[in-house]
């Protein structure tokens, strides 16, 4: 079914997008402890504590992205796709006239077939207004109607 092979597209994007940030969290996060260990090895006084410092600040930094991207990496794997949904729910994908929508995770824009879709997180305004609704049905976003075409 072409829905399924969109929805399958959908997810891959959506790991990808969150295997590559947590890829380069890992990297910067190797590169600091590089760094703190020269600067240990190499430097003493009042610039040192400051420098070392503010690596260490700089690591905490990334290793929170680091988990926050590990969290959405839960979320995707627990994406259902293998259905065809009827009323949009977590998982989702919604066509309008104004955009296209992958109820997921906030990985933003991503190109399926030529076709733009946005990815959003379940807690976006956007799916909060289209969770539960149907093809036919119209709603209210910002200020403008919204028919929903198509919900797979």
């Amino acid at each position: 079914m072409r829905e399924l092979e969109i929805k399958h597209q959908l997810l891959e994007a959506c790991t990808e997008y969150v295997t590559t940030r947590i890829n380069k969290m890992e990297l910067g996060i190797k590169d600091l402890e590089a760094a703190l260990k020269l600067e240990t090895k190499c430097s003493m006084g009042d610039k040192y504590e400051t420098d070392r410092a503010m690596l260490h600040l700089e690591f905490e930094k990334i290793a929170g992205q680091s988990e926050g991207f590990k969290k959405l990496q839960k979320t995707v794997r627990a994406i259902p796709s293998g259905r065809i949904d009827e009323k949009v729910t977590f998982g989702s994908v919604v066509k309008t006239p104004v955009a296209n929508y992958f109820i997921s995770i906030p990985a933003g824009e991503l190109i399926v077939n030529g076709e733009k879709y946005f990815a959003v997180g379940a807690s976006a305004p956007i799916s909060k207004v289209l969770t539960g609704k149907t093809a036919g049905d119209v709603v209210n976003f910002n200020g403008r109607e919204i028919m929903i075409q198509k919900v797979f």
